[in-house]
């Protein structure tokens, strides 16, 4: 008795001790006084000096600027007081633990989902239509029962939603604060009387065709201009999954339509321009051991010279091009000159490219390992470094620039017209040294004959193209590795 006695009295001592001792270090975790007086400095050197008149060790979060200026005065305050002053207007929340405090962003939304039905007039679902977000890259289609859901980004909340579908009418509603769309689609009989192009350029009913075929104007290619013309397709054409490469403006894409067809082989589209079916270089893919920077022959062509463009799937479609079109077509319409008056057309675009994320590393500590110098040029935990002198992939990238100019001139008579364009293309990206430039120039004359029955159509392209140091993919040759790997 006297043993079991003496075991629940050391026991409560034990748990008395905790307590008393977790309380107050607790307390004192929230009656820390700091004294400051400094004025128009970087953040980071107020928090250095905090950390080294308390305990507590700073943890700053991705995205959050530190780099900012303050005037921070106070004498003998608590140590919230002096967070709140250095937080306030900042975007920037804080929180302590036992032994931190946390800098972290305000809560703000990245994106917001918008969902919603599609139905006839009938009240029957409709699947497939085609969803996006005008001039972007953004969209989705419905499913087989009508339903739809698309996660839009929050910068885009101001622009339009529109729904389209071969033979129902184009619905276009602005987003604004509207998160659910149930709407009823109205039949269109002149779609339904639509022509697409074909094999040779042979234009057929669409509804008389036994295989899959989209049709895709001009107006969505030239809308939001790529220097690929490619990557303007991205979400306007159902069941096309295109895959920009990271060679950089006017890097090969591969364009897969219905899903990859081969493991070992391509599984790219064949490109086909005026009815004769293109070679195209590059789109293929690669590992990290043979994948190289490159551009290809399909991103040479000026987006300003298109018609449309008809994306055809199936073994039939296949079937108008051989094997070639194992893997599906994209049949590539160009402008012909139109009768009348002489109409000329200028555009002019301007990009500005920057990299959308970079991995996240500390500017503490130096090259080395455990805090010392190792002797490693690899590793970045050795001593502790001046502040500021830290190293960043930031510093080794620029911003990119692309400039687009375009002309055109079309005209003629009844039974001769003539086209002509001329662009030009002219960009840095953002990896140093790396240049694109591509220019344009394209004539094109139709003449009809005894009385309409014979028509000669003759077109020419001249094109000049030079790309230099465009991005490696993969590992080896890529310049972006070397940049992360740089030690801090």
């Amino acid at each position: 008795m006297k043993t079991r006695f003496l075991q629940r009295m050391i026991c409560h001592l034990v748990t008395l001790i905790f307590f008393v001792t977790f309380s107050g270090h607790h307390m004192n975790a929230q009656n820390v006084k700091v004294t400051l007086d400094l004025e128009n400095v970087r953040m980071e050197k107020v928090m250095d000096v905090i950390e080294e008149q308390t305990h507590y060790l700073f943890t700053v979060d991705d995205g959050v600027d530190i780099s900012r200026r303050i005037t921070v005065k106070v004498a003998d305050a608590p140590l919230s007081e002096l967070l709140k002053q250095m937080t306030q207007d900042s975007g920037i929340t804080w929180s302590l633990s036992e032994t931190n405090i946390i800098f972290s962003r305000k809560n703000a939304p990245v994106s917001v989902s918008v969902s919603g039905k599609l139905s006839d007039n009938a009240g029957r679902p409709l699947p497939g239509v085609s969803v996006f977000v005008r001039n972007t890259s953004v969209g989705t289609v419905s499913d087989m029962e009508g339903y739809f859901s698309l996660s839009i980004p929050a910068e885009s909340l101001n622009g339009e939603l529109e729904f389209s579908s071969l033979g129902y009418d184009v619905v276009v509603l602005p987003i604004g604060s509207r998160r659910v769309f149930n709407l009823i689609l109205s039949e269109s009989s002149m779609e339904l009387d639509g022509t697409v192009v074909t094999a040779l350029g042979i234009r057929r009913d669409q509804k008389a065709l036994s295989y899959n075929v989209q049709e895709v104007s001009s107006d969505l290619v030239t809308g939001v201009k790529d220097a690929n013309f490619i990557n303007s397709l991205s979400g306007k054409v159902a069941g096309v999954t295109i895959n920009a490469s990271s060679s950089g403006v006017g890097g090969a894409s591969k364009v897969v339509l219905r899903g990859n067809k081969s493991i070992s082989q391509s599984s790219n589209a064949l490109y086909v321009i005026d009815g004769v079916p293109m070679y195209n270089f590059g789109g293929g893919g690669g590992t990290e051991f043979d994948s190289q920077g490159a551009t290809e022959s399909i991103a040479d062509i000026n987006p300003e010279d298109i018609q449309s463009i008809s994306v055809l799937t199936g073994a039939a479609a296949a079937a108008l091009y051989g094997s070639q079109a194992a893997n599906g077509a994209v049949m590539i319409t160009t402008k012909k000159g139109e009768a009348g008056r002489l109409k000329v057309t200028f555009s002019s675009n301007t990009e500005f490219l920057e990299p959308f994320r970079l991995p996240e590393f500390q500017n503490r500590y130096g090259t080395g390992l455990n805090g010392r110098n190792s002797g490693s040029g690899i590793y970045s935990w050795g001593p502790k470094m001046a502040q500021g002198s830290g190293y960043t992939p930031q510093d080794y990238l620029e911003t990119g620039h692309t400039y687009t100019n375009a002309f055109t001139v079309s005209g003629g008579t009844d039974r001769n017209q003539t086209y002509f364009s001329a662009a030009a293309v002219n960009s840095d990206g953002i990896i140093p040294n790396n240049l694109y430039d591509r220019y344009n120039f394209t004539f094109r004359n139709t003449t009809y004959f005894l009385n309409d029955k014979l028509r000669l159509d003759a077109s020419a392209s001249y094109i000049i193209q030079k790309d230099q140091n465009m991005t490696n993919q993969g590992v080896y040759a890529n310049p972006l590795t070397s940049a992360y790997l740089f030690p801090r």
